[in-house]
This record gives structure tokens, C-alpha cells and sequence, in this order.
């Protein structure tokens, strides 16, 4: 808005045109007469209203003939017309708007560069009749156009005193515009010269101009004027408002730092400057700090860029948290190992029943410490079901080597920083995992549980198993870079822990750095234990029930193991018994009588029906029954293979919901049986007179593995011979076309659920003779082991 006012104060270089206003009013000029036939200019990018001023630049030959014709003649008038294409170089009458303005010459002035400038005064709408000729230069005929005449009416009058008034709100909120415009608009009496002016100085596009030069009715022109200025108004306020809160916040921001820079000054008059407290304080705790060389002289290079900094920027804050870091973290204070063997066995016996293999383990360690005084710490990886109590014995570890103990979940970690840490150049960057936990434990030489290390993920942001290599890698933790630390970590004193419940998940080269140690499920035996010496006595406590008011006999924990649970671990089992202490807490609350000693009878209306049952051994009468051991997640189960013979062509069905191997099991023990059935005295044609159909009861439950190789060989001699399988006889094993048995695994699990079941005899192959002998005599008591290497073998034995 108001563009021509604006550079009647300040032409920029760029600008086409330099507008100017008419003081003279158009119903007061004495024009000459206007010829009918005149030179034509035509203009680009503007619009030339009656009674405005404007200088132009002419740069076109025809346009500089066509203006030295007309101010050569006596008129000085000449018709302006604006391009519709401003790109057009040579426009016809075609290219020309028909209506434009009359002007008269006011100066025309010869630059130095070989071009015109004319300063031409409008001063009557004319129309395009006919283009006379287009060379040496436009020349056309012209009429001129009155505006209708809108009357004295109120209404227009008000219109007009509208624009006015909206003008002038324009003026003052745009810093652009000078006052003197108010007072230009106050001294314009006609409605048609105010229009005009408003209309030329509005900064709206060159067709919006075109369309209002265009307009006869002026009371339509004063509406198109309006609406246009209550639009530009619009901006103006909402753009006013913008700069207004804009402004407020610059002058709250530089208020905020003369205060606090005058705070800082009256601190430093005082003696009591708190950036100067600061650095004070961490110089002396650096000066008492036990660390390597290289981390002092890293710290006293990052503490003179700290006293260089602004303490109002930001970065100051980042680099005051990094100094407290390195000077937080432990880099070579330890805790006193406890070296009291006999009482470390004493610690980890009282938290944990079992797990020997894991508690020699650490002794073994701890002695070596003992003798040696000086040894990188083992990274072992406690491999299980479960509930198994792998996380709580690493505190237990904690407690009995007298160390700090800290503990990281792995579970879902996708991102590579999360254990290196974010690069300080990072906004909102801090440490890994591994570097935040030292700093908490306060010791170089913590046991540090990695929780559920086969559950790390990977992503875009990396892959954290690989990041976790240098960690668990003894020869390279020595060195552990953090991103954010910047600066080598000495990880090898600290004793790590991880925990998995598969390997396969496992990368395999951070599965080569860690020692395995497999934690097998609980048998009843041990849950038992486990329930007596901390479960109940935890739950008793938790509950506020006291000793003499409940007990639960060996009897009544077994039923709650076996009925009401179905784990390796045993956190169901501690619910169970949570649920038993809550029965006790309310009768107790209530002031009901009750049986303080639980019987098994008791268990229905406490915890509910049963919700498992366990296979029991049932007496087969039948040929084609054999019982096969299975390994479970939850522990071992005893497994039915049934078979039977119809007539048919040789077709073997199998159901039960087997898998891949279970089924290529059963066509290898069909093969052996079919290649050497002569020597097993068996009717070759039996094969093509008969189809075979086994089946693994429980059909929802899915089953695969190797193991049931001999238990199906042995249903199809059974079923084949028509002889019984020896009762009180299980079996498990893998087989091979030769009638080799080969070994299988969690043969613990499989001689428990066996025991529990009432089974006397079990057949195994040779090679798993070596597990039996690491399980404990009381558990085997009643079992007699028949180890074989040959499928001929398992036969004598299972079908005399």
C-alpha cells in the first residue's frame, strides 16, 4: 500500500517506475483538447491513473520515437496503455489492455546510458478505438471515458469516507509509509481523484489495478477499493501482533540478561560468585581424585575451556556436567573382595538352593583372586528357563564377594547409543548404560547383571549386540570407548553376568566371548526346598501372616507343584503360595477359625480346581504302546506312542501334532525296520499288506525332536511282532538307518518326569551315561538305566 509515497523518499535501483500524485484535483484542470489520433506507450508492470505523477524509464525504440514525437509536438500528450505480458518485447494492440490513460509530458531527460526517463502526469481514462500503425511507432486512435456520476448520495458518501478512514489506519500501522500521507489524503476533496490516488499507491498486482482503471461506476470502484484495503488491513494488524510479541520476548530476554549481569557483578563485589564456587569445588575434588594420567590431563583442558565460557550460554551447562562425570565415575576405586571362601559358599547356599555348577564357578574365581591378587574378571552367561533365579543370583554373587552390584535390561534394546552413548555434539547427549551404571555403583570393580541378553534388537539407530563385543570381550574391555566420555574405560574388573533363556538368538561372535553355563529347570525335590527355605518364609513376611499361624507340610507344597503349576522356575509357584498366605491373612483378620497346618484337601477351596495333571503310568495290555521321555520348557513329561496295523498297501499315517523331525524320526524307524527285518524275525510282506498309523496323544500340543526315534521303532516292532512292551520302561533317544542310537539332551528333566511317573526302568544311549552321573544319587534311587549303542539292543531289552 502506498508504494509511491514511500519511494518519493527512498528510489531503490530496481524499481521501474517512481511514482508521484497530482495535487491538482480533476474536475478543476484545464485540459487541452485530446486528439483522436495519438501516440501510444506502452507500460509494464504498472498502471498509470488519472492525476498521478509517475516517471518512467523508456528503453524500447519505439516507445523512445513514439515519446519524442509527442513531446516534440505542441500538445505533449501521449496514450498509456499496460502490457497484459510483461515479457513481450515489441507488443501490438493485442498485446495492450483497451483502456489506459491520456498523459501529459511533464520533463523528459536524456541518461547517460542512452535511455529516456519521461515524468508523465495521467489525466483522463481513455479507451483504444484502432491501432493507425504499429512502425516507426505505436500510433492509435483513442476516446475518452466519464465516470458515471454516483450522485450526493449518503450512501456513497459514507462509502467514501470509509475508504478514507481505512486508509489512514493503514498509514499509521505500516512503518513504511510516511505521515505526510494523512495529509495528503485530508486535502483530496473529489471522490474520483481519491480513488485514484488510493487505488495507484494500494500494493496489490498490475491486473487488480487494470480492472479498477477500468471501472466507469464509481461507487462499484469505491466497494472493489474497500474490500481490498480491509484485506491489506487485515495483514497489517495480524503481522503488527506477530512483531509486537516478537519484540516482547526480545526485551524479556535483554532484561534477563542485565539482571543476571548485574546479579553477577554485585556476586563478585561480595566475594561470593557461584560459577567461581563451582570450578573451586571441582578443582579440589579433582586434586583428591585417583585417576590415569591421560583422564587428569583431559580434565584440566576441559576445566580451562569451562572458565573461558559465558556461563549464560548454553554449551556451559553440557561441559559443566561433563567435568562432573569424569570426576563421578570410578576409575580406580574398588571394594575389598571378601576372600572368606567357606563364607562366600555360605552366602550363596542361604539365597540359592542348587545351581552348583554356577557357585563353583565364582569360587573358582575368587580363589584365583586370592592367590594371585590380580585377574580379569570371567564374563559368564547363566543359560535357562525362566524363573530359574538367574537375575537374583547375581546379587547374591554381589553380596557374597562384597561388591557393588548393578544391573542393565537388555530386553528391547535397539539402539547402539543406548550402550556407547551419544556424541556431546548431540543436543540432550549423555552416557551409555554401561558408563551410568559404574557411576552409580561407585566401584571400578561392580557385579554387573546383563539382563536378557538374547532379547537385544537391532535397527536403523545400529545393532547393540555388536556394540556389547568390546564389552564382553575381556582382552578389549580394558580399553571400553563411550561416545559422550570420549576417553578409554578400564571394564576389565568388573565381573558381568549375563542372562539369556536361548543361545539362538544369541549373535554368534558376542556368544563366543562369554562362558556358558547352563541352569537347568528345578525338579519337585528342589522346589520343595526352594518353597520351604525362602519362598513361604518371603510370602509369610510380604503377607503379615507369623510362623505359628500357617504351615504347609511337603505333601501339600508337592500337590501345589504339581497340580497348580507347570514351570522349570518357580515365580508361579510363589504365587500359589502368595495366594495360600492371603487365605491365612484374612482368616486370621476376620477372626475365623481355620487349620493352621494346610491340608491337601484345602488346596480346591484356596487356590481353585487343579489346573494341570500329571501323566501318570498306566499298564499297556496292548502290543504298539511304548512311553518315550520329552523335554519341555517347563520340564520333562512322559510321552504315549501308540501305533496299530489295518489292512491296506503300506500307507504310514502319523498325527499328534508332530513336527518335521518327529516325522522324519518315524520314516527312518519304518526304513530300519523294513531293511533288516529277517534278523528281527519279521514277515516282509506285513509292509504291503498293512498301513501303519502312530499317534502322540495330546494332539494340541505341538512336539518335535529327535529323541523319539527309538520310542517309535520300538511301537513298530511292537505292533509287527504283536508282543507287549516291557511294562514300567521308558526310553528316549535318537536313531539312525544304520540302528545306531545316538544321544539327546535334558536327560535331568527327563529322568524326574519319569521318576514322578512311576517309571523303573529307563533306556538310554551310551553316550548319555556321563549326565546321569551329574545328577544326584537321591534322585535316581529306585530307577534302574539300561545304556545301549544299537537299536538291536533297546529291542531285547523293551520286547523280551
Amino acid at each position: 500500500m502506498f508504494e509511491e509515497l514511500r519511494l518519493q523518499r527512498r528510489i531503490e535501483e530496481e524499481a521501474d517506475f517512481l511514482p508521484f500524485i497530482s495535487v491538482e484535483e480533476e474536475e478543476s484542470e484545464q485540459l487541452d483538447a485530446i486528439p483522436e489520433e495519438i501516440s501510444v506507450l506502452a507500460l509494464k508492470n504498472t498502471v498509470l491513473f488519472p492525476n498521478n505523477v509517475i516517471p518512467i524509464t523508456v528503453g524500447r525504440d519505439k516507445s523512445i520515437k513514439a515519446i519524442n514525437q509527442a513531446y516534440e509536438s505542441g500538445g505533449r500528450k501521449v496514450a498509456v496503455f499496460s502490457q497484459k505480458d510483461i515479457d513481450i518485447e515489441d507488443p501490438t494492440a493485442a498485446d495492450l489492455y483497451e483502456v489506459g490513460t491520456v498523459a501529459h509530458i511533464l520533463k523528459l531527460l536524456k541518461m547517460p546510458d542512452g535511455t529516456l526517463t519521461a515524468i508523465l502526469q495521467g489525466k483522463k481514462r481513455i479507451q483504444l478505438e484502432e491501432m493507425i500503425s504499429e512502425d516507426p511507432y505505436l500510433h492509435g486512435r483513442v476516446s475518452v471515458l466519464e465516470h458515471t456520476d454516483p450522485g450526493d448520495s449518503a450512501k456513497f458518501q459514507a462509502l467514501i469516507a470509509s475508504v478514507k478512514d481505512l486508509a489512514q489506519n493503514i498509514i499509521d500501522l505500516s512503518p513504511n509509509i510516511p505521515s505526510e500521507a494523512v495529509v495528503v489524503l485530508r486535502n483530496i476533496k473529489g471522490p474520483s481523484f481519491l480513488l485514484n490516488f488510493i487505488a495507484s499507491n494500494m500494493g496489490a498486482n498490475q491486473e487488480w489495478k487494470q480492472k479498477i482503471l477500468e471501472m466507469a461506476n464509481l461507487h462499484q470502484k469505491a466497494e472493489a477499493i474497500l474490500k481490498q484495503l480491509n484485506s491489506e488491513l487485515q495483514i497489517l494488524e495480524l503481522k503488527d501482533q506477530i512483531e509486537s510479541k516478537v519484540r516482547v520476548d526480545i526485551e524479556k530476554q535483554q532484561r534477563d540478561y542485565y539482571l543476571n549481569q548485574q546479579l553477577k557483578t554485585i556476586q563478585e563485589e561480595l566475594g561470593n560468585n557461584p560459577q567461581h564456587e563451582d570450578i573451586s569445588k571441582l578443582k579440589a575434588r579433582a586434586e583428591a581424585k585417583d585417576w590415569p594420567e591421560e583422564v587428569g590431563k583431559l580434565f584440566k583442558k576441559e576445566m580451562e575451556r569451562l572458565q573461558r565460557m559465558n556461563p549464560q550460554v548454553p554449551d556451559y551447562s553440557i561441559q559443566l556436567n561433563y567435568l562432573e562425570l569424569l570426576l563421578d565415575l570410578p576409575w580406580n576405586e574398588t571394594s575389598s573382595d571378601n576372600f572368606d571362601l567357606k563364607n562366600v559358599r555360605k552366602v550363596l547356599d542361604k539365597d540359592h538352593y542348587g545351581l552348583e555348577k554356577v557357585k563353583e564357578r565364582i569360587i573358582e574365581h575368587l580363589a584365583v583372586l586370592k592367590l594371585k591378587g590380580d585377574m580379569k574378571a570371567p564374563i559368564i552367561c547363566l543359560v535357562g528357563p525362566p524363573g530359574v533365579g538367574k537375575t537374583s543370583l547375581g546379587k547374591s554373587i554381589a553380596e557374597a564377594l562384597n561388591r557393588e552390584f548393578v544391573r542393565i535390561s537388555l530386553g528391547g534394546l535397539h539402539d547402539e547409543s543406548e550402550v556407547r552413548g551419544h556424541r556431546r555434539t548431540y543436543i540432550g547427549a549423555m552416557p551409555g548404560r554401561i558408563i551410568q551404571s559404574l557411576k552409580k555403583a561407585g566401584a571400578a570393580n561392580p557385579v554387573f547383571i546383563l539382563d536378557e541378553i538374547d532379547k537385544v534388537g537391532n535397527s536403523f539407530r545400529g545393532d547393540p549386540s555388536s556394540a556389547l563385543l568390546e564389552v564382553l570381550d575381556p582382552e578389549q574391555n580394558s580399553n571400553f570407548h563411550d561416545n559422550y566420555l570420549d576417553v578409554d574405560y578400564d571394564l576389565s574388573k568388573v565381573l558381568f553376568i549375563a542372562t539369556a533363556n536361548a543361545l539362538n538368538t544369541i549373535q554368534p561372535a558376542l556368544l563366543d566371548r562369554m562362558e556358558i553355563i547352563n541352569v537347568t529347570g528345578y525338579s519337585t525335590e528342589e522346589k520343595i526346598e526352594i518353597s520351604k527355605r525362602h519362598l513361604i518364609p518371603k510370602q509369610r513376611k510380604a503377607h503379615g501372616v507369623k510362623a505359628n499361624q500357617v504351615k504347609l507340610r511337603n505333601a501339600v507344597i508337592k500337590k501345589i507343584i504339581s497340580g497348580y503349576t507347570r514351570e522349570s522356575g518357580v515365580r508361579s509357584m510363589d504365587r500359589q503360595i502368595a495366594g495360600v498366605m492371603r487365605y491365612v491373612a484374612k482368616s486370621v483378620a476376620l477372626e475365623e477359625a481355620y487349620d493352621v497346618s494346610i491340608k491337601e484337601d484345602q488346596l480346591t477351596d484356596i487356590l481353585g480346581p487343579t489346573k494341570y495333571s500329571r501323566d501318570a503310568y498306566q499298564v499297556v495290555k496292548v502290543p504298539g504302546v511304548t512311553i518315550g521321555l520329552a523335554w519341555t520348557s517347563v520340564g520333562g513329561e512322559i510321552l504315549f506312542v501308540e501305533g496299530s496295523l489295518s489292512p491296506g498297501k503300506g500307507k504310514l499315517t502319523l498325527t499328534g501334532n508332530l513336527g518335521d523331525v518327529m516325522k522324519e524320526s518315524a520314516v527312518t524307524a519304518l526304513s530300519f525296520l523294513k531293511a533288516n527285518s529277517q534278523a528281527l524275525g519279521v514277515d516282509p510282506e506285513q509292509f504291503e499288506k498293512n498301513d501303519i498309523h502312530l499317534h502322540v496323544p495330546e494332539g494340541a500340543i505341538p512336539k518335535d525332536g529327535p529323541s523319539a526315534g527309538v520310542t517309535m521303532l520300538t511301537t513298530l516292532m511292537s505292533l509287527f511282532s504283536n508282543k507287549k512292551v516291557k511294562s514300567y520302561l521308558a526310553m528316549t533317544g535318537e536313531i539312525t538307518l544304520r540302528g545306531k542310537v545316538l544321544p539327546v539332551g535334558g536327560i535331568k528333566e527327563k529322568i524326574l518326569a519319569a521318576k514322578r511317573a512311576g517309571i523303573k526302568e529307563i533306556i538310554l544311549c551310551q553316550e548319555n551315561k556321563k549326565h546321569i552321573d551329574e545328577i544326584s544319587e537321591q534322585y535316581l534311587k529306585g530307577l534302574t538305566f539300561h545304556f545301549v549303542e544299537r537299536m538291536e539292543e533297546v529291542l531285547e531289552i523293551a520286547i523280551p
